[in-house]
């Protein structure tokens, strides 16, 4: 039988103000096996001025003494007082959720397109941070703030530009507190892919990651800057040789096109076929990785299998008893996908899955006519496609038909 607690009365209530309901649960807010995400979070707001067309450089460095800084060159964080809150405006991204310039999606505002609904981003970041120093040059004038575990440890300080300092750009340095993660090392693996994917969905932008050595020793420096985008991306990560020709395309709205639509919206892709080998599945959103996938990627998948499945019927290709399914063609299909919307809702706060409804439909309706217009103008690489499509149906049914008959036999 459980034993009775304490008093429940009204002063048994307790609420959690500003920083503390990520301390206390960073789970809820972030990924704790390390603090890549507090720190991809940081990237994402330098990557957004990119996006948004205000920046051409990112540069992230690992320091020496464990801290890690992001450095871009965009517009700089606003640090003038907040006309409701009389508040710094750094000082409030920084130390209040759901607090951002991403929220304001009306004409003239701030971002077009970003990476999330939450708003909750680097003050996640700042809650679980030893320490966090930004630095912001704008408008002729450089402003330095730092905070200890959430909380403002140097206020805001202003200064005029001088000889030698940037015209205008971000940088954050992000001392992570070892005690809500499992390890505050950053796996470099993942921080590479991360980089570069963003060097790829940014062309011309130039993405550096230097990593300190100490004072007696050289830092390593790693730069990517990609020209070619998405297919030059997926043709180096690709281990096998593609069946056909690379599908690649991207349309975006001008406005006005359909309900639910927004000018700008749309979406970049390239897809790949190989007969054998790991296939590649990359997806973003406004350049935020989605690795759990989401509607922009089943708009991918409609659209592939709808243009596939219609030019299959019009030439007559497929056997009497086959019946096609979307896996059919996505089970060999490798891709990058990159799409714009305008306002994405993804499911929970690190951002991993897209549920914005209307992103498959605006995904699949820009990839179905083009594929579906070029495998017409290429036959030959279409039947071969269609050939493939077929076998992994034929392989699946024959799957099936096993699974079926050991269930009626009793075994």
């Amino acid at each position: 039988m459980a034993t009775r607690q304490g008093k429940y009365e009204e002063a048994s209530i307790r609420v959690l103000k500003g920083l503390e309901p990520v301390r206390q649960r960073p789970g809820m807010y972030t990924r704790t096996e390390s603090p890549l995400h507090c720190i991809q979070e940081v990237i994402d707001n330098a990557a957004d001025e990119a996006l948004a067309g205000f920046g051409k450089r990112l540069a992230l460095t690992l320091h020496a003494d464990g801290s890690v800084s992001v450095e871009d060159d965009g517009r700089g964080i606003p640090f003038g007082l907040h006309p409701e809150e009389q508040v710094p405006v750094i000082e409030i991204v920084y130390t209040q959720l759901h607090a951002g310039g991403k929220f304001d999606k009306g004409a003239g505002g701030a971002y077009s397109f970003s990476g999330g609904l939450h708003g909750v981003g680097v003050s996640v970041t700042n809650a679980l941070a030893r320490r966090l120093e930004v630095t912001v040059y704008r408008e002729g004038q450089v402003a330095t703030l730092a905070f200890a575990h959430g909380e403002v440890a140097e206020p805001l300080v202003l200064r005029k530009a001088a000889t030698g300092d940037r015209k205008q750009g971000t940088t954050v340095r992000v001392w992570p507190e070892p005690k809500y993660f499992d390890s505050v090392e950053l796996p470099r693996n993942d921080l590479t892919h991360l980089l570069r994917s963003k060097a790829v969905l940014m062309p011309g932008v130039v993405v550096t990651l230097t990593v300190e050595k100490g004072a007696d020793k050289d830092a390593e420096t790693a730069i990517w800057q990609y020209k070619g985008g998405l297919s030059d991306y997926l043709t180096q990560t690709l281990q096998a040789d593609p069946l056909i020709p690379l599908f690649e395309g991207e349309q975006y709205a001008t406005g006005g096109e359909a309900e639910n639509v927004a000018e700008g919206e749309g979406a970049a892709w390239v897809a790949a076929f190989t007969e054998d080998g790991p296939t590649v599945r990359e997806s973003y959103v406004n350049l935020i990785p989605t690795v759990a996938g989401g509607t922009h990627e089943s708009g991918l998948k409609d659209g592939l299998f709808g243009a596939i499945k219609n030019f299959i019927d019009l030439h007559g290709l497929l056997p009497k008893g086959v019946k096609l399914m979307p896996d059919d063609v996505f089970s060999r299909a490798s891709f990058v996908l990159s799409a714009k919307v305008l306002d994405p809702q993804f499911q929970g706060q690190i951002k991993e899955r897209l549920n914005s409804r209307d992103a498959l439909r605006l995904v699949s309706n820009y990839v179905k006519p083009p594929l579906e217009l070029w495998l017409n103008q290429h036959v030959e690489h279409g039947k071969r496609l269609a050939d493939l499509v077929i076998r992994q149906a034929q392989t699946r049914q024959r799957a099936s038909q096993k699974v079926e008959k050991k269930k009626g036999s009793g075994v």
